[in-house]
């Protein structure tokens, strides 16, 4: 095995990894912690980006070169992926990669691994690419991570839905499934030390007292995809009346409102049903706000009840920072949160049975995936009497908060710091590797380029639409001459093609085209003939003699 079976290229577009780009996220912001500590992390001989063109080419150069990366950085083109050899794996930020494996397939399945990341399984689209994963030329030297048990067992038993239709629908045995495994998502723990001053700083803007307590939430602030604030302020109100006189409970929302109607959740629920509890929200200014929040903050919640959370980075980031988590017992949270530095609330779910009507309704378009989330979360209950007792114990006992902050730090540094995922997901590249390693190529073989079953090229598709097709020196072409009509650049510059940003050809290598014409004169040449002056490609020798006769600036002469 070698060094190069530790790597992956990586699938880049700056929407998956730069949280400014289209709003903050999980997603974007996992994605830009996770370049950043494959960046500091993965001891590789050089990093590769895979990308459509130049522009996110250079900006992932720019982030490597910016977070100090000194070895090679090589940009490898998406349609010219076999050139990341000897790079054997393609990671791929997303679980939907059917694509990818459409994209190996006329390479090969052998040619490379590809492994996906799950960041969360509600969306109709993650739901319909598991199928589509499932159907496409996908190995078993393939990988979708899941980011926690719960994933792995939402993934699993879609897959287990999906073969058994399979079956059922061509009564045949499958081929093996793609790897499922578990790696955690990853933070660098050294960038959330807290900081006293700016925490102190905070709390006095905010007017929390010295011996009041804060309690921290750090999300996206809706209702319907992230956490219902209203069965949190009752718990907060309920503790309130178990804390000493004088001594007041605060909650800080960190985040920003997804539209309107949030707000007036948020802020309405506040004021009716926690009055004596201190409210504050803080908009999500960067890093050094949020470690402010951190650092101002006592304990840590997160109450999700909704099913598009899969992991909750935001409560590793705050064990991080010494901070004892209060969260409920549901999904990744159960692998983040354990009992040392933490507590989980319990929850209660529906029964399958009560979610068909949501279900079909939602993946039929007539809801939409908000309403989706909010009808599930509706019905899923945390233990409101369960979490007003955990704030109360934590609130009274700064002791028991210390031992317990301490504890969660020593754990996001034990289990999740990239310093430590970042080798797991080394080691999954190598066994990939491995496994792709014993696999026969002679059993895989590569699908034509112009063959591809979901993509095949459009004269394939479309055979019977003209009325012959172009064939290797069936014919000899020559110019016409041009008699009162605007000569090729005029007539490109008319076209314009660049208006719909994607040029079928430069027009160069149209114009040394029309020049190897004019010197073969009157008695004109062959594709062969071009080909060999210009040195083009006969494919694209044709390609741009298809076009000149399109403008009949030639002719053939059969």
């Amino acid at each position: 095995m070698t060094s190069q079976d530790r790597n992956a290229a990586i699938w880049f577009a700056a929407d998956g990894f730069d949280p400014t780009a289209k709003g903050v996220n999980g997603r974007r912001m996992a994605g830009e912690s996770f370049l950043r500590g494959w960046f500091r992390r993965a001891k590789v001989a050089e990093f590769v980006s895979l990308s459509h063109g130049p522009t996110d080419a250079g900006l992932f150069e720019q982030a490597a070169r910016g977070m100090g990366v000194t070895v090679p950085v090589r940009a490898v083109r998406l349609d010219a992926a076999q050139q990341m050899a000897p790079v054997g794996t393609v990671y791929y930020s997303g679980p939907n990669y059917a694509p990818e494996t459409w994209r190996r397939a006329h390479h090969g399945a052998t040619a490379w691994s590809i492994c996906g990341l799950t960041h969360t399984m509600s969306t109709k689209a993650v739901m319909q690419g598991v199928f589509d994963l499932r159907a496409a030329p996908s190995q078993e030297w393939d990988a979708v991570i899941c980011t926690s048990r719960s994933v792995q067992a939402a993934m699993r038993m879609q897959l287990d839905l999906v073969d058994d239709f399979l079956r059922q629908r061509f009564g045949r045995t499958l081929p093996p499934r793609y790897q499922t495994p578990v790696l955690p998502l990853g933070i660098d723990c050294d960038e959330f030390q807290p900081e006293v001053a700016p925490g102190l700083a905070l709390r006095a803007r905010l007017g929390i007292a010295e011996g009041d307590v804060a309690a921290l939430i750090v999300a996206r602030l809706t209702p319907h995809e992230k956490f219902d604030p209203l069965p949190v302020y009752i718990a907060l109100a309920q503790a309130q009346k178990a804390l000493r006189k004088g001594q007041k409970l605060h909650l800080i929302l960190y985040g920003r409102y997804s539209d309107d109607y949030s707000k007036k959740i948020f802020e309405q629920g506040a004021a009716s049903l926690m009055p004596d509890v201190g409210f504050h929200v803080l908009p999500h200014e960067g890093p050094a706000a949020r470690l402010a929040a951190l650092s101002a903050s006592d304990m840590f919640l997160f109450p999700i009840d909704n099913l598009q959370e899969s992991f909750g980075i935001a409560p590793v980031e705050a064990m991080a920072a010494g901070l004892p988590v209060i969260a409920s017992d549901w999904d990744g949270i159960k692998d983040t949160v354990d009992g040392e530095g933490g507590i989980r609330i319990p929850t209660l779910g529906a029964r399958p049975e009560h979610g068909v009507l949501t279900a079909q309704r939602h993946f039929g378009g007539t809801d939409n995936y908000i309403q989706y989330l909010s009808q599930n979360s509706a019905i899923t209950r945390i233990d409101v009497a369960a979490m007003a007792q955990a704030i109360a114990a934590l609130a009274t006992d700064p002791a028991r908060r210390a031992r317990m902050g301490q504890a969660a730090r020593i754990r996001a540094q034990t289990l999740f710091d990239w310093s430590v995922v970042i080798p797991q997901m080394q080691d999954l590249f190598a066994e990939l590797s491995a496994i792709r390693g014993r696999a026969q190529a002679a059993d895989f073989p590569a699908t034509p380029a112009t063959l591809l079953p979901v993509a095949p090229a459009p004269m394939a598709l479309f055979a019977d639409f003209p009325s012959a097709h172009i064939a290797l020196d069936d014919r000899v072409w020559r110019l016409v001459p041009l008699v009162d009509r605007p000569g090729i650049a005029a007539t490109l510059a008319l076209r314009d093609y660049l208006g719909t940003r994607r040029m079928f050809e430069a027009d160069t290598a149209i114009l040394q085209m029309a020049e190897a014409l004019a010197a073969a004169g009157a008695a004109g040449a062959k594709v062969s003939d071009l080909a060999a002056a210009t040195r083009f490609h006969p494919l694209r020798v044709e390609r741009i003699l298809l076009w000149l006769a399109k403008y009949h600036f030639i002719e053939d002469i059969l």
